[in-house]
């Protein structure tokens, strides 16, 4: 099962995420996220506030919202 480990916001929708396979890159989250949950990612301050969840260990929001690990690492753009 996939993990992430660590993340951060670089800028706008994107974030650098590293996942417990060894695997680091960035993610473009650009008109890939939908619904209401999500709406509030796309103003870069609220983005901004990602966290590493330490139970679920993925990327979460303080409203709920959260992606899984294998959807993050699907979509790297940079490595």
């Amino acid at each position: 099962m996939l993990h992430v480990k660590s993340a951060k916001h670089t800028s706008g929708m994107k974030l650098w995420v590293s996942f417990d396979d060894g695997t680091s890159g960035e993610v473009d989250l650009t008109n890939r996220l939908k619904g209401s949950m999500f709406e509030p990612l796309t103003n870069p301050q609220f983005f901004s506030q990602l966290a590493v969840d330490p139970e679920l260990e993925t990327v979460v929001w303080p409203n709920g919202a959260d992606l899984a690990p294998e959807f993050l690492k699907s979509h790297i753009t940079k490595q």
